[in-house]
């Protein structure tokens, strides 16, 4: 789904090229899903706007279930500023940093086209997260500096929970993995599982022998182990939840942004700064292959690189080119081969992938 300039919403069908306009959300400051519900958050307004899409893939561990049905807009919620959104199995929570006000939506009831409120909760204002966990949920809690100090579980009717709470100082990041649930601190990683309704934290530390910038932004295909993060102008961090380890990977240029594909090949894909996507192992830590620039234009317009996204699943990446008017399908396993280019009528702003 790519979302323009203008709030106009496209659903492009990447089994036959054809596109469907499902509505239109202004003034959009940025974009999230969750694999089915477009996100669209206005930091102007302050609402969130949540469209499903009508596509998902449900994952039975050895084989996959698809779904297919009409895209509809399911509601706003109205809040203070742009909202962050982190998605859990059975819920969806939403946090304005602005007001310190976080709410958890019924995951079931959204699938119904329904804005269930499960859980509310609030706190001081600061940059932090909400985070479902189950029926649980993960609430950040401010430090002195207006950024996150700690991380405390409250249960399902919105009570803090005794003997749940781990500091995780300047806590930004967080992704949900086969393991557990990951969110960025500035000492490493703090990886929260759950035993029934026992909420358990372990950290991962950064490795001793290096220096590099920490992770605050994580990116993988939807479910696996292991995640990769930029690590400032230095190049990328892998963290393995199963092993519960960091792998720093230099590169010469600075990246944009970096996912992992956790594959059988451990390939992992990045949009570096001079606009090429460049395909990585985690076995070599090498560069193994690379297209050419694919954003020279978008490059220029520091408002369109907000919205740029790199998104991977098991076989393509995924990159829109707003400038250009542009969407890039590679094949990260073929030498970074750009597979298809779908051109637009209007600029892709922002782009998500669905349907996964």
């Amino acid at each position: 789904m790519t979302l323009d300039t203008g709030g106009r919403i496209d659903l492009l069908n990447l089994a036959d090229g054809t596109t469907t306009t499902v509505g239109d959300v202004p003034e959009i400051s940025s974009t999230s899903t969750d694999g089915r519900y477009l996100f669209a958050s206005s930091a102007t307004t302050g609402a969130l706007t949540i469209i499903d899409s009508g596509m998902w893939t449900w994952d039975h561990e050895d084989h996959f279930h698809y779904y297919s049905g009409e895209p509809r807009t399911i509601g706003t919620v109205e809040g203070d500023g742009e909202a962050v959104v982190t998605s859990g199995s059975s819920g969806t929570g939403v946090y304005f940093p602005d007001s310190g006000k976080g709410t958890v939506f019924d995951n079931d009831a959204l699938a119904r086209g329904e804005l269930d409120v499960r859980t509310e909760l609030s706190g001081e204002p600061h940059a932090g997260m909400l985070v479902p966990l189950s029926d649980l949920t993960l609430l950040t809690e401010p430090g002195s500096t207006g950024t996150a100090a700690s991380v405390q579980a409250y249960d399902k009717d919105g009570r803090p929970m005794d003997g749940t709470s781990a500091e995780c100082v300047d806590a930004q990041g967080t992704i949900a993995t086969a393991v557990g649930t990951v969110i960025g601190c500035d000492d490493g990683a703090l990886l929260a599982t759950l035993d029934g309704d026992q909420v358990s934290y372990e950290r991962i530390p950064y490795p001793a022998d290096t220096d590099a910038p920490k992770a605050t932004e994580f990116r993988a295909r939807e479910g696996r182990p292991t995640v990769a993060a930029v690590a400032g102008d230095q190049g990328a961090w892998l963290l393995d939840t199963r092993e519960r380890s960091w792998q720093f990977v230099p590169t010469e240029v600075p990246l944009l942004q970096v996912s992992a594909v956790d594959d059988r090949e451990g390939h992992v894909v990045a949009l570096a700064a001079d606009g090429r996507i460049l395909v990585l192992t985690a076995e070599t830590d090498e560069v193994i292959a690379a297209t050419g620039p694919l954003l020279p234009q978008t490059l220029q317009d520091p408002d369109l690189m907000t919205g740029v996204e790199l998104t991977v699943d098991q076989q393509r990446a995924y990159l829109n080119a707003p400038a250009e008017q542009t969407l890039f399908e590679i094949d990260f396993a073929d030498n970074a081969r750009i597979a298809r280019t779908f051109d637009t009528d209007t600029v892709p702003a922002h782009l998500v992938e669905v349907g996964r």
